[in-house]
């Protein structure tokens, strides 16, 4: 709460956020995706160390990290030949049908934004009933990790 209301407060805006557990029991992570310069991203560092609560801060480099976020896409299906078009999409998008009833299907959909909107706007003319994005998760590629400074405290 009092990461989201620093952002509100300062005027950054956030494009993704998204927090869950991790190795340590008593630890979460919060991977927060803004957009800005160098400038603003040194900003909001250094907002972020002032908070009490944050033990690590750490600006991760597009291509040396691994992204992902899901999305679950409830889509209207009218009749057998749009119902197969989407499945034959979703196959296309390496995504899983997890929900079939007469007239919907629900679609998970794993990997990048752009690959969640690329999907999210071919299948849209077919009718989107429900839409649900996580944000994104992400971690640096190889053996770094922020482990030091969580051994540290």
């Amino acid at each position: 709460f009092k990461v989201s209301n620093m952002f509100r407060r300062r005027g950054f805006n956030i494009e993704s956020i998204s927090v869950g557990p991790t190795e340590h029991p008593d630890l979460a992570r919060m991977t927060i995706m803004i957009r800005g310069d160098e400038k603003i991203a040194g900003q909001v560092v250094k907002q972020l160390r002032k908070l009490v609560e944050v033990i690590s801060v750490q600006i991760l480099d597009e291509d040396q990290t691994v992204q992902r976020e899901l999305a679950l896409v409830k889509i209207r299906v009218e009749n057998p030949d749009i119902r197969r078009e989407i499945m034959d999409y979703t196959n296309i998008f390496r995504g899983r049908i997890v929900d079939v009833a007469p007239n919907s299907l629900i679609v998970e959909i794993t990997g990048t934004p752009d690959k969640m909107d690329a999907f999210i706007n071919l299948i849209r003319r077919f009718g989107i009933l429900e839409l649900s994005r996580t944000g994104i998760t992400a971690l640096s590629r190889g053996e770094a990790t922020i482990i030091k400074t969580v051994r540290a405290i």
